[in-house]
C-alpha cells in the first residue's frame, strides 16, 4: 500500500485484505460490524479501545453485509446467506442457499425479511425467524446488483444490471412490481466498483443515487421525478452514499478515495477529506457524530468529529425533510408509520425547544425563511437573525413555523399489532383473539373464543376492511376506516345468546376517522380524528358527543361504566407532547380524573392499556414496567404505581433470560401476557400461548438466589409494599362500588397479608439489639390488636423485655381507640 496520510481525528483499522469491504452499525450504534474480501467478520465495540471480535466461515469473498440489533447477516460468492448471533458472535442459522455468487443482501426495517440476490437473477425474500417461509421474485431480465428496503419496510428497491430500477411492493407475501424506473442509474456489471443503489432519505419520501455524470440526484417517491442535485462535489464516479439517521445531512465517497460531506437541506458542501483507496462503504453513526469509511484496501476508517462543531447541533435535531419537501405537510413516513426502530433512535436524538433555537446559527441561516414578511429573517446590527415573532407553539399575530414540530404519541388500539405480511391481530384478550387476513379485494375476519363451550367462533368476509376491533364477553366491536367511497364505520355484533343475536352498525359524519375504540359491559367508546368522543349504548343509542380537551386522542378502553381516554397534552421542555388520562363515569355524566399526566419517562411509549378484571387501570410501557393507577376514584388523588418490572423478573436476572413480553391483560394480580423472544417484538401466527406472571414492585436491586437465601428481608420488603398498594385497590373497590362478598372479604385477606409480613420482618429486625426504634416503626404499621399481640410474642422470644412493653402499650392504646 502507498504511504497516505489519514485525516485528523481518524481511528484507521486494518480490517481485510485488499478488496471491497463493506461495514454497518447495529441500529442500537453499540457495535460496528465489518467483511471483507478475507473469510472473517469483525465486530467492533464502539468507541472501545479493545480489540475486535472475529468470526471465521468457511465460504469464499464476503460480497454483501446488513444488521440487526441481534443478528448480523452475511452473504458470500459461494452463494451463501447466513445469520450470526450478535450476542455469541456464532452462526445460529443458514438463512438461504444460491447455486451461483450472492451480490448483495438487505434486511427490512423490523428484522423480519431478508432480501439476497444473486447472478442467478431471482430475488429471495426470506423470513429471518423462520426460513421455510420465503418467497422468490422474477420479474427482472437481468441480475440484480443491490437491493434496499424503504424505511416503512414495504418497498423493496432493486438496482438492475440492465440500468433499471425496479420498485417492488413486500406489504404482503405475495410482492408486486410497482413500477420500472429506467434511464435513472447505468447499465453496470454486478462487480463493477460504481454504485447503482438507491439511498432512501430516512423520512421515506425520497432517495439519492449516484448519477453517471458524478452528481447526486434526490429521487420523488411521489412521482419518481428527480427533485434535487448534489452537484459539483466529485470529479470521479460515485462508489458509496450514507444519510445520517436524522436525515439533515449526505456523505458520498467516490473511486480516488474522497469523501464530500453535503448539508441535504441546501446541497451545499461542508467538508471534503480524502482516504486510501477507493470508497466502497459509507454509514453514519446512529447517534454520534461519526462516520466509518471502508475502502477497496481493506481499510475501515473511523472518522471522529466528522462534522464541523458549528454543523453537529443540527445532527442532533429530530427528523429532517427530503430535500425538496417541506416539514410536516402530506408525512409518507407518518401515513405509513415508520418502522419502530427508526422511531426508537429519533427519539434518543430528540432536542429541546432550546437546541432547536441553539441550531440557528449564522452558518446556518436558510433554517429560517422570512416567507411572511415578519422580519425575522433579517439580521441585526450584529450579524445575528432577529427572532422577533418567531413563534413555537405560542400565540401571536404572526406565526413561522420551520423545520420543528412537538413529538407527539400516535394513536394506538389497545390489544392490536402491526401487520406483518397479510395479516394481523385486530385484538388480543383473555377473552379470545381476533385476527384479520388481506385478500387484496377485501380482508378476512376471524374470532376465536378460549372458552368455546359458552362462545361460539365465527369468521366472515369483510369488503369494508375492519382495521380495529374489541372483545368482551357480551359482543365484539369493530370499526373501518373510510374509503371506497364509505365513511368510517361502527359495526358492533352480540354474541349469540338462546339462538338469538343481535347487531347494528352506525356510520360517522364524512371525512371522520376513529383512532380507537372500547367496549365494556355497558357503553361503547369511539375516539375520531376531529377530537370528538362518540359514546353508545350496547343497542346502538348515542348516548353523548363532545370533544376532548387535549388532542390527538391516543387511545381508550373502558370497563363498567367508566372509560379512560388518552390524549396528547401540553409540550414539555424535551420537545415531547405530554400523554394526559381522563377518567369519566358515562353513567353519572361525571368527570373523575381530568387530564392528568400519564407517568411516562422521557424515553418511554404505552404498548397497551386497559382496566384490569377489578376495575384498576393500566399502562403498559416499552419499558417493561406495568403501572396500576391508584386511588383513581377520588378526584386529583390518583398517582401511578409500578406494580411489576419485567426487566427483574427472577427468569431475567442474571441475563439468564433475552427476551420481551407482549401485554394482554391483568387478572387475579397477576400479568397476563405473551412471551416474545428473537427478537420479535409483536406476536404473530400461530397464535402464542398466553404467560403469567406475579407482581413484583421496583422496592430494591433484587438479589441473586445465593443473597436471596441469606438475605429474605428484600422479598419481605418489597411484600409488604405490593400488598399495600393492592390492598388500597381492593378499598376503593369496595367502598366505591356495590361489592360483592368475595371483594369484601378479599380486602380482609389482604390485611392478613400485611400484618404477617410484618411480622415477619420484625422477627429478623429483633435479631438486632440496636434496632428498637425501628421495630417500634414496623409494629406501628400493623393495624389489627390481636396482630400486635403477636408481636409481643415475637418480642418476648428474642428477650427483647422493655421492647414487648412498649408494644403491649400500643395494643392497649389500640383497643381503647
Amino acid at each position: 500500500m502507498a504511504l497516505f496520510d489519514p485525516p485528523p481525528d481518524v481511528q484507521l483499522k486494518y480490517a481485510h485484505s485488499e478488496g471491497p469491504t463493506f461495514v454497518t452499525y447495529t441500529p442500537d450504534g453499540k457495535y460496528l460490524i465489518t467483511a471483507g474480501q478475507n473469510n472473517f467478520v469483525r465486530k467492533f465495540t464502539h468507541l472501545s479501545v479493545d480489540e475486535p471480535d472475529i468470526t471465521d466461515h468457511q465460504h469464499a469473498a464476503n460480497s454483501g453485509l446488513a444488521a440487526t440489533n441481534e443478528n448480523w447477516y452475511i452473504c458470500n460468492e459461494d452463494g451463501v446467506v447466513e445469520s450470526y448471533s450478535i450476542r455469541t458472535n456464532k452462526s445460529d442459522k443458514l438463512i438461504t442457499r444460491f447455486p451461483l455468487p450472492v451480490r448483495d443482501i438487505a434486511v427490512s426495517p423490523d428484522g423480519y425479511w431478508l432480501a439476497a440476490c444473486s447472478d442467478d437473477i431471482n430475488i429471495k425474500l426470506v423470513n429471518t425467524h423462520d426460513t421455510t417461509k420465503h418467497i422468490v421474485i422474477r420479474h427482472h431480465p437481468k441480475p440484480i446488483k443491490h437491493l434496499s428496503f424503504d424505511p416503512t419496510g414495504s418497498l423493496l428497491a432493486a438496482s438492475c444490471t440492465d440500468g433499471t430500477i425496479y420498485m417492488y411492493s413486500v406489504a404482503s407475501e405475495t410482492p408486486d412490481l410497482v413500477d420500472k424506473l429506467p434511464g435513472l442509474i447505468p447499465a453496470l456489471d454486478v462487480d463493477n466498483e460504481i454504485t447503482t443503489r438507491v439511498f432512501w432519505h430516512p423520512d421515506g419520501r425520497a432517495f439519492a443515487l449516484g448519477r453517471s455524470d458524478m452528481d447526486i440526484a434526490v429521487v420523488s417517491k411521489q412521482d419518481w421525478g428527480v427533485k434535487k442535485l448534489f452537484a459539483g462535489g466529485h470529479s470521479n464516479d460515485i462508489t458509496a452514499i450514507g444519510w445520517s439517521t436524522n436525515g439533515a445531512f449526505l456523505a458520498s465517497g467516490d473511486s480516488k478515495g474522497y469523501v464530500v460531506i453535503w448539508e441535504s437541506k441546501n446541497q451545499k458542501v461542508i467538508v471534503k477529506r480524502q482516504y486510501e483507496g477507493g470508497i466502497s462503504t459509507i454509514v453514519w453513526h446512529p447517534t454520534d457524530n461519526v462516520i466509518t469509511i471502508a475502502t477497496n484496501e481493506g481499510l475501515v476508517n473511523i472518522q471522529m468529529k466528522a462534522l464541523p462543531p458549528e454543523h453537529e447541533k443540527t445532527l442532533n435535531l429530530p427528523l429532517q425533510p427530503s430535500p425538496g419537501f417541506q416539514a410536516g405537510g402530506d408525512s409518507l413516513a407518518r401515513l405509513e408509520k415508520r418502522a419502530e426502530a427508526r422511531a426508537e433512535a429519533q427519539k434518543q436524538r430528540r432536542g429541546s425547544v432550546e437546541d432547536i433555537l441553539a441550531g440557528l446559527d449564522d452558518d446556518e441561516d436558510d433554517w429560517l425563511d422570512d416567507d411572511d414578511g415578519a422580519g425575522y429573517g433579517e439580521k441585526n446590527e450584529n450579524g445575528k437573525r432577529n427572532l422577533t415573532g418567531l413563534s413555537i407553539g405560542m400565540p401571536s399575530g404572526k406565526r413561522h413555523y420551520g423545520s420543528w414540530s412537538p413529538d407527539i404519541h400516535e394513536p394506538m388500539q389497545p390489544g392490536s399489532t402491526p401487520w406483518r405480511g397479510d395479516r394481523k391481530y385486530l385484538f388480543l384478550s383473555l377473552i379470545g383473539f381476533i385476527w384479520t387476513v388481506d385478500q387484496k379485494t377485501h380482508n378476512t375476519v376471524t374470532v376465536e373464543f378460549y372458552d368455546q363451550e359458552q362462545f361460539r367462533n365465527f369468521h366472515f368476509t369483510d369488503p369494508l376492511l375492519y382495521d380495529k376491533a374489541v372483545l368482551n364477553e357480551h359482543g365484539t366491536l369493530f370499526s373501518s376506516v373510510p374509503g371506497r367511497g364509505n365513511p368510517a364505520l361502527l359495526f358492533y355484533r352480540e354474541h349469540e345468546n338462546w339462538g338469538v343475536r343481535h347487531e347494528w352498525k352506525t356510520r360517522l359524519p364524512d371525512g371522520e376517522e376513529v383512532l380507537s375504540i372500547a367496549l365494556s359491559s355497558s357503553y361503547i367508546v369511539a375516539c375520531t380524528d376531529k377530537g370528538y368522543i362518540r359514546i353508545y349504548s350496547l343497542y346502538g343509542v348515542p348516548i353523548r358527543v363532545y370533544r376532548q380537551k387535549h388532542a390527538p386522542v391516543v387511545s381508550c378502553t373502558s370497563w363498567r361504566d367508566y372509560v379512560m381516554i388518552l390524549g396528547n397534552g401540553p409540550v414539555s421542555a424535551s420537545g415531547r407532547a405530554q400523554l394526559t388520562y381522563t377518567i369519566e363515569n358515562i353513567r353519572r355524566d361525571e368527570i373523575v380524573q381530568n387530564n392528568d399526566v400519564v407517568a411516562l419517562p422521557d424515553d418511554a411509549t404505552v404498548r397497551n392499556l386497559f382496566f384490569s378484571t377489578d376495575g384498576d387501570p393500566m399502562v403498559y410501557l416499552s419499558t417493561g414496567v406495568l403501572l396500576a393507577l391508584q386511588h383513581w376514584r377520588s378526584p386529583g388523588q390518583a398517582r401511578w404505581v409500578p406494580i411489576l418490572d419485567t426487566n427483574y423478573l427472577d427468569r431475567r436476572i442474571g441475563g439468564r433470560k433475552e427476551e420481551t413480553y407482549w401485554p394482554v391483560a391483568v387478572s387475579q394480580d397477576k400479568f397476563c401476557c405473551i412471551i416474545l423472544k428473537g427478537g420479535e417484538k409483536h406476536p404473530y401466527f400461530p397464535r402464542p400461548l398466553l404467560s403469567e406472571f406475579d407482581f413484583k414492585m421496583p422496592v430494591s436491586n433484587p438479589p441473586d438466589e445465593d443473597e436471596a437465601k441469606n438475605d429474605p428481608m428484600t422479598k419481605l420488603e418489597e411484600s409488604f409494599v405490593r400488598e399495600s398498594v393492592l390492598l388500597s385497590l381492593s378499598e376503593d373497590l369496595v367502598e366505591h362500588t356495590r361489592a360483592t362478598e368475595d371483594e369484601k372479604l378479599n380486602v380482609m385477606k389482604r390485611h392478613v397479608v400485611i400484618d404477617k409480613t410484618l411480622l415477619q420482618i420484625l422477627a429478623l429486625e429483633c435479631k438486632d439489639e440496636e434496632k428498637n426504634s425501628k421495630c417500634l416503626e414496623i409494629v406501628g404499621l400493623m393495624k389489627q390488636p390481636r396482630t400486635l399481640a403477636m408481636a409481643v410474642k415475637v418480642a418476648e422470644k428474642y428477650e427483647r423485655h422493655a421492647l414487648a412493653q412498649k408494644i403491649e402499650e400500643m395494643r392497649n392504646q389500640m383497643e381503647e381507640d
